[in-house]
């Protein structure tokens, strides 16, 4: 397993000020850091070499928002949405990062007052087809995120973004799986686990109140117990949320402060998941 952290508990711009807070994850013992992509215009490549340089690995999140929604019954505003996920991981290539995770198939936080339609579902999987081929073509691996029904209506459930996925049918086009969604919306987490085995590349541990995994009531044992069933052996990225990023706290509805301080959710988050992994995975 490599084991990572969402920086989004700090902010929304890896700029030279976050590089103090990457070093302490470092030496709190991460593999790697997931990187916010949501300013497209900073030099990511000059912060790969900056990463390289501390030995940290790394992976990228990134949404999509109602003026660039995918699945827009608005062509041009679905072409928006396509354009930005290809920069997107132009940054990711540049920075060195081997996955795009992240609800950047449709508008994060936008509702229609139903689910997806059968022409929202196409216009999704044809935008998703168009980056896909991007993202082969400079090496990135996508790990299309499903949301609980109170943060998206396109893709709720995981079996709906491995269904998803398998439609797009492009080796760069994967799903990511999140333990906080999952909490919200599977009635069985192994089963689920079990059956999106063949297009997971990447894993979200987050605690039911998005604060240190392990101090909750995530179903923790089912996760593992699913995560050892189909051999999983990639990123597992602690994603936690505070207010440092006004916007997303908004989008996330977080306005408590559910935890002490970040690096100490960091520091017992790391070492819980490592516990989970040697009891149940190996």
């Amino acid at each position: 397993m490599k084991f990572g952290m969402n920086l989004l508990l700090w902010g929304g711009e890896v700029t030279d000020a976050m590089l103090p807070t990457i070093e302490r994850l470092k030496a709190i013992g991460f593999d790697g850091v997931e990187l916010p992509i949501f300013n497209l215009d900073l030099d990511y490549a000059q912060l790969g070499k900056q990463l390289d340089s501390m030995g940290l690995k790394r992976t990228a999140v990134t949404v999509r928002n109602v003026d660039d929604n995918p699945i827009s019954s608005e062509a041009s505003v679905r072409a928006k949405g396509v354009e930005l996920n290809k920069r997107t991981l132009d940054c990711c290539a540049a920075v060195g990062a081997e996955t795009l995770v992240g609800p950047y198939h449709s508008a994060l936080g936008h509702f229609s007052g139903a689910g997806p339609t059968a022409d929202e579902w196409k216009w999704g999987v044809e935008s998703m087809r168009a980056v896909a081929e991007h993202a082969g073509s400079v090496g990135v691996m996508l790990g299309v995120e499903a949301l609980n029904r109170f943060e998206c209506y396109f893709l709720n459930a995981h079996a709906d973004s491995a269904r998803f996925a398998r439609e797009v049918n492009h080796p760069a086009c994967k799903i990511m799986y999140d333990t906080f969604h999952s909490n919200i919306e599977e009635k069985d987490i192994r089963a689920t686990i079990n059956g999106i085995g063949d297009v997971l590349c990447h894993v979200h541990i987050s605690e039911n109140d998005r604060s240190t995994p392990g101090a909750g009531n995530v179903r923790w044992g089912q996760n593992f117990s699913g995560l050892a069933d189909i051999k999983y052996d990639g990123w597992l990225v602690i994603e936690a949320f505070g207010l440092a990023l006004p916007e997303l706290a908004a989008a996330t509805r977080i306005w408590r402060r559910m935890f002490d301080d970040e690096f100490k959710l960091a520091e017992e988050g790391l070492h819980f998941m490592k516990k989970q992994v040697a009891d149940f995975c190996q």
